[in-house]
């Protein structure tokens, strides 16, 4: 085994250490991956608070979430102070192609974002929607997908969709920070209630597994302070090292949740641009599709 490997500037230890043992994907995979995708993803994470989901014996290993900076973290690295219900602290923000490619250094497969920026942490930019199925019918989880996209269509809002990389996919809004996370989480609760009573034996708005049976699950528990999503472009823990991936509406019926992984998705980068270039150019209020809601 190499002792180290560098890239992006960032010292890579261990770089043959396996992460994805189904796939022999190491440390160094891991590291070449985000330094290849940072110029489209770190769009998505300047500036958001980040909770680091790290896997330092790879996927089969003991994972945990790591919320507050490290204290080997270099001094160059962008932190911003958070209020928490223990006080306040530091978190890592990703504004950059070294400070990404670091977090694949400490093994943190998936940086998980918040809906905000450290401009204004107490208003989200962001309004999300995870359809996260009860069963395996992926019949069912893109017509509940389809079906939230329509509705906010309806209202007047712009959205975008992305696959989680898992087993269902995100519905985003992006917003300018105008409301607070309890304004903009009663109106996605409403949504999502609508959206309950006119499919009421396809979709649940129940948080409790138990209860779901085989619906899908609207889950908008996301759009909450501190709370975080999958960006794009993350990787997730699972076999195949598949990774959450902007798609057009055109897609939905043809891409799978799992679909493109570290391997593919720089394949379809380099035939396509990326579906969500545009994405904080069509940052909207909720103004207008609030009252249509009401009505």
């Amino acid at each position: 085994m190499s002792s180290a490997s560098e890239v992006a500037g960032v010292e890579i230890s261990k770089p043959d250490k396996v992460l994805f043992p189904d796939d022999g994907l190491t440390k160094l995979d891991l590291a070449a991956y985000y330094d290849a995708i940072a110029d489209v993803m770190l769009p998505h994470l300047r500036g958001r608070p980040v909770n680091m989901q790290r896997f330092p014996d790879g996927i089969d290993g003991m994972a945990f979430y790591e919320k507050k900076v490290p204290s080997h973290f270099p001094d160059w690295f962008h932190t911003v102070e958070v209020h928490t219900e223990g006080g306040t602290q530091r978190q890592v923000v990703v504004d950059d192609r070294r400070s990404l490619v670091y977090l694949a250094q400490q093994a943190c497969l998936t940086p998980h974002t918040w809906l905000c920026t450290d401009k204004s942490l107490e208003r989200p930019d962001q309004l999300v929607f995870d359809l996260d199925p009860s069963d395996d019918s992926l019949a069912k989880v893109r017509r509940a997908t389809r079906l939230v996209g329509e509705l906010l269509e309806d209202l007047g809002l712009t959205t975008y969709l992305k696959t989680t990389g898992s087993r269902g996919y995100h519905v985003l809004v992006p917003l300018r920070p105008t409301l607070g996370f309890d304004e903009v989480r009663e109106f996605a609760r409403r949504c999502a209630e609508r959206l309950v009573d006119q499919e009421p034996d396809l979709l649940t708005v129940e948080q409790r597994k138990a209860k779901r049976g085989d619906r899908v699950f609207v889950d908008i528990g996301r759009n909450a302070y501190g709370q975080t999503a999958v960006p794009a472009y993350a990787v997730r823990a699972r076999p195949g090292a598949p990774v959450s991936t902007p798609l057009t509406w055109d897609e939905l019926s043809k891409v799978k949740p799992a679909q493109f992984t570290i391997r593919s998705v720089r394949r379809r980068l380099a035939r396509r641009d990326c579906p969500w270039s545009d994405v904080r150019r069509h940052a909207q209020t909720l103004t207008k599709a609030r009252k249509r809601l009401g009505g």
